[in-house]
């Protein structure tokens, strides 16, 4: 195939020529793997004496991202307007469709260092977030790039970029939304790391973006004027020549510009390793487990208590005949926790395949973490330290916990393979009848032979104190939780946060706390009064009410097709 290329780019020989003219117009073809959720883009090989540089890139469909892309590559690649040649990197179809994906895609750019700049680049881009098809989309791209962050593909990040168009004069509550669930992933030390990168840009000061970004509360790098770090491009490089070459000379002269400040920046701005996102990161799926898990126990909990009060009253209604007749039976209510089946989560990690699932401790009979879909094993769940579990009630060991499918229905063992399913701990109340020393053995169970009796209804009583213990180690369990992250997080303001503060506040409150109900009141009252906060949330809560209410409708249609 003919190449219209300069000299300095005749020997590569990964591209294909997709427009002739000026300027030519070639579409890379990197290396090009597929690993669980993870896609990359390899253009050359890495020499690993070499420095690389980390950048990892949001914003909304539209603002010109992809091509953002391209102008990073180009640029590392050495072209100049002089070549009269253009690459792309970033397939059209791919560009076309990242809205509708939640994998991520990283860039790799090796041997081109000298070119233009002294290090090579690994571009991480972040599609999917913020779209219509619902938040649970967004939480998968959030694990999708905690993958990333766990995995050995990414040790640092040197810069988080923020891509909007120079026009923008207000953030708009989708970008709110989508800029709060990244920020959410990062740790403190990350701030200084992110920066603004303006598209579309005139070249003069960015007015109406800085002021957006100064009533959005952006969290970001500050310049010596306390204004966002930003750097501004007009990517339109690929456009024909042939017309308006001094306009277009003159745009890409701007994002040669804006290249060479935020290049040098990313030269001169320490990066940030991800050990303290990683741990943010950990701590979000530990609060949520340890809440959900929480509310489990508290269920399980009070309706213990509801029996044990209503086995209590049957106890104290026929006392007199239970003392004149030692065979004396009663009905009292039972709570026990049974197995129950749920659906598979299909999932690719690496080269190993993992069916999601829950990790379950199988002493305290609790769901530690569902659904749990990174590892196979319990031992490598997040919500495991040290060996133990952070979660459960007696934070066991991690042997004691199962992540694994069995048979719900067979007695016995089953030899069908597909009984088999993944399964959680459910609460269930049942009805059964025991006589007055059946209830005396229960209740005294554990009691050395020497230690004096005590009268059933004083040990129903000893019952209800120690499981209001319970539920109030829970809470505490909860609280630190919260304050982990509001210690370390970049925003602690975030949405997974917040949906949580309610139950908190609502517990502590009954538990008669008022310091720590203060602090969880004040926590909700600064996100509730946080402009930027609570357009995300708004948006995040117009999704999923819209997709309630699609779900809701699909499924009257499906109804009314079924009769």
């Amino acid at each position: 195939m003919a190449t219209e290329t300069s000299s300095k780019h005749d020997h590569m020989s990964c591209k294909d020529l997709i427009q002739s003219g000026s300027p030519a117009i070639f579409q890379l073809r990197p290396k090009k793997e597929t690993m669980g959720t993870l896609r990359t883009m390899t253009l050359g090989k890495r020499n690993s004496h070499k420095i690389n540089k980390t950048i990892l890139l949001v914003g909304e469909t539209g603002t010109g991202k992809s091509k953002l892309i391209n102008a990073l590559v180009n640029y590392a690649m050495g072209v100049k307007w002089e070549d009269d040649v253009w690459f792309q990197i970033v397939e059209e179809e791919e560009s076309q469709s990242e809205s509708q994906t939640s994998d991520v895609m990283v860039y790799q750019i090796f041997g081109f260092e000298g070119e233009t700049l002294p290090y090579s680049l690994t571009i991480i881009d972040t599609p999917g977030f913020g779209d219509t098809t619902g938040t649970e989309q967004d939480v998968i791209v959030s694990q999708r790039l905690f993958d990333l962050f766990c995995s050995k593909a990414v040790h640092q990040i040197n810069a988080v970029g923020l891509v909007l168009k120079a026009s923008e004069n207000r953030l708009s509550d989708r970008l709110r939304y989508i800029f709060e669930s990244v920020v959410s992933l990062f740790g403190k030390d990350m701030e200084k790391n992110i920066v603004a990168l303006i598209t579309h840009s005139d070249g003069r000061k960015p007015t109406n973006v800085l002021k957006a970004l100064k009533n959005a509360n952006f969290k970001c790098a500050r310049n010596d004027k306390n204004q966002p770090v930003h750097f501004q491009f007009n990517n339109c490089q690929e456009e024909d020549r042939s017309e308006e070459q001094e306009e277009l000379q003159h745009a890409d002269k701007i994002s040669m510009k804006g290249m060479s400040q935020f290049t040098d920046f990313l030269e001169k701005t320490p990066p940030q390793k991800l050990e303290k996102t990683v741990h943010v990161l950990i701590e979000r799926i530990r609060l949520a487990a340890c809440i959900n898990n929480l509310q489990e126990r508290i269920e399980f909990v009070e309706l213990k208590q509801e029996a044990v009060n209503d086995n209590q009253e049957r106890l104290n209604r026929y006392k007199q005949e239970m003392e004149g007749n030692k065979g004396f039976t009663i009905e009292v209510e039972e709570v026990y926790k049974v197995k129950r089946a749920v659906n598979r989560e299909r999932r690719w990690w690496w080269l190993w395949l993992n069916y999601g699932g829950a990790v379950c401790c199988t002493v305290c009979e609790e769901n530690c973490h569902y659904p749990c879909t990174l590892t196979w094993y319990p031992e490598y769940c997040e919500v495991i330290k040290d060996g133990r579990c952070t979660v459960c009630t007696g934070k066991c060991p991690e042997s004691v916990h199962v992540k694994e499918q069995q048979c719900l229905t067979c007695e016995g063992e089953c030899r069908d393979s597909t009984h088999k399913t993944f399964w959680i701990y459910t609460t269930e109340t049942r009805t059964v009848q025991k006589t007055e020393q059946q209830m005396k053995e229960k209740y005294e169970k554990g009691k050395a032979e020497s230690e004096e009796s005590t009268d059933l209804l004083e040990n129903l009583k000893k019952e209800i104190e120690e499981l209001q213990k319970e539920k109030d180690e829970c809470l505490e369990e909860a609280y630190q939780h919260v304050l982990s992250l509001e210690k370390n997080a970049l925003n602690a303001n975030s949405l997974s946060t917040h949906v949580h503060l309610d139950f908190l506040i609502e517990k502590m409150k009954e538990k008669g706390d008022k310091e720590k109900v203060q602090k969880l009141e004040e926590m909700k009252k600064q996100m509730d009064e946080d402009k930027g906060f609570k357009a995300a949330a708004w948006y995040g809560f117009g999704k999923t009410a819209a997709k309630a209410a699609f779900q809701k409708v699909k499924q009257t249609d499906c109804e009314q097709t079924a009769v």
